[in-house]
């Protein structure tokens, strides 16, 4: 690892960042689908006439038809790449744009929501892995938080196109809301054209040439170009004495065969721990109640007193504006202070922000006018609060963690497992929160999400190791619990690349 550390350059490569931040265009796009469906609520519903359970069928069916791009882009990923998987997807995410913005009727419209979830899954899935795969161990969070930060910008160009376009007459104004997220998809399309593949990719296809050149531009030197690509090559199980000149014959055991036995069939002891932590980081990620924030605020901020429709979504703008500003922190200390740490404090905070929250809430709902002054600002700094501290650590911390402890040849198709995971959960939290609230309050709802978050907190102490500084090949190390085998393996690990 002393190694590792003097040839790696801790300086962030700008090629690997550019392409980074093309990948993260997709998350953009998904971003925006989030948050402007949070404002377009409000007029969908007054223009088409449609139910609560229309409603919540409407706001949390892409993330069940996201199952559809996430179970599939692993294994996509694996036979065309990782870059056409994000072209793919992007050209998904225009046919729903385009489906929902010129949608006459509910059916349509659930249509394109359907069509735009399957991009969902697919972006998800392939931009951490993607950005993870391309970036060296020592930068590798900042430029794996990308995603993330697409997500929080992607959200808050939704909130103030709905604030703006919601001035339009209300027939047209959502239409032109989600005929706008059509936009970046064509943006991508011109930017991929520029991104490398992932050299990790290409190692699997035994495209040895192709990926040292890639290596060379995405790394700072060319002793650590040459690093990288020796672990990539023995953790892919390339033959040591092949040229990396040549193109050779993938190893059928690197090419997505068997992989599914390998995760949940027959998983080693690393493996099995591997895929608990990643599926459990998922799980959390929404479980603790993010998405009734995001997708449901204007309807939070309406039972804490704010009434008028501009002030609603000037209040929503304000969550989407502190996502954003604190998952772009978060990018720069997910490298210096840890996943880990990071984490366990992001959780800590979003507990205390969620019981104030929920009291807030109570007091206010329980108020003969609803008009308690300060349990409304309470209201409204708790719900900012509860955002800054996930944004902080849980949101970019789970997909960066997620994508990078997996090894190579179970890593897409793993992650594909973690965002099914993700994705159920969202639906969950989206379609029942609003029945969850006439059932138990929505200061039970907030306090429920506390819990959940007592139970995340002590999840996260006891089975997610630090993974700051390792390199994607070490992760086994990491999640083995013999602290002797491990040793072992490192030594032997040295002795082959001696040889």
């Amino acid at each position: 690892m002393e190694e590792r550390k003097g040839i790696e350059n801790e300086k962030i490569n700008k090629y690997a960042c550019a392409s980074a931040i093309v990948a993260s265009m997709i998350s953009i796009i998904f971003g925006y689908e989030t948050g402007v469906m949070s404002g377009a609520l409000i007029f969908i519903k007054e223009d088409l006439k449609i139910t609560e359970l229309q409603v919540e069928v409407l706001g949390g069916i892409i993330n069940f038809c996201a199952l559809i791009g996430a179970l599939s882009a692993g294994r996509t990923s694996d036979y065309i790449g990782r870059r056409y998987t994000i072209c793919l997807a992007s050209a998904i995410f225009f046919s729903g744009s385009l489906l929902m913005g010129f949608a006459p009727n509910f059916a349509l419209l659930l249509t394109g929501r359907c069509v735009a979830g399957i991009g969902v899954g697919f972006a998800l899935v392939i931009a951490p892995v993607y950005s993870v795969e391309i970036s060296a161990a020592s930068t590798r969070g900042i430029l794996a938080s990308l995603p993330e930060i697409g997500i929080s910008l992607g959200i808050l160009f939704g909130y103030i196109s709905s604030y703006f376009f919601g001035k339009l007459p209300l027939h047209t104004g959502w239409r032109v809301m989600f005929a706008i997220g059509a936009v970046p998809s064509l943006g991508l399309a011109f930017g991929i054209l520029g991104m490398p593949e992932s050299p990790r990719w290409l190692v699997m296809q035994g495209r040895l040439k192709d990926a040292k050149t890639v290596l060379s531009k995405v790394s700072n030197t060319e002793a650590e170009a040459e690093s990288r690509l020796q672990d990539i090559r023995l953790a892919a199980g390339v033959d040591p004495d092949c040229n990396d000149d040549h193109v050779i014959t993938p190893n059928q055991n690197t090419s997505g065969q068997g992989v599914w036995k390998e995760l949940l069939l027959r998983p080693t002891p690393q493996v099995r721990w591997m895929l608990l932590a990643a599926l459990g980081i998922h799980f959390f990620e929404h479980a603790t109640g993010i998405e009734a924030v995001i997708l449901y605020s204007p309807r939070i901020f309406k039972k804490a007193g704010i009434e008028s429709k501009n002030k609603l979504l000037l209040a929503t703008i304000g969550v989407g504006i502190t996502k954003t500003v604190f998952i772009s922190v978060s990018s720069f200390l997910i490298d210096k202070t840890g996943r880990r740490k990071l984490l366990l404090a992001s959780v800590g905070g979003m507990i205390v922000s969620l019981l104030g929250l929920g009291f807030a809430l109570t007091i206010v709902q329980h108020s003969p006018d609803q008009r308690v002054v300060w349990a409304l600002w309470l209201s409204i700094a708790t719900c900012y609060l509860y955002v800054m501290f996930f944004s902080i650590g849980l949101a970019p911390v789970t997909w960066v963690y997620s994508s990078e402890i997996l090894p190579l040849k179970l890593r897409a198709q793993g992650a594909s497992i973690g965002v099914a995971v993700n994705r159920v959960t969202n639906a969950t939290v989206s379609m029942t929160f609003l029945s969850l609230i006439k059932a138990i309050t929505i200061g039970g709802a907030f306090f429920m999400f506390g819990g959940i978050s007592v139970l995340a907190w002590i999840f996260f102490f006891f089975f997610l190791p630090e993974t700051k500084g390792k390199s994607l090949e070490e992760m086994e190390q990491v999640f083995t619990r013999n602290k002797k085998s491990r040793t072992v393996d490192m030594e032997s690990q040295i002795k082959n690349e001696d040889l």
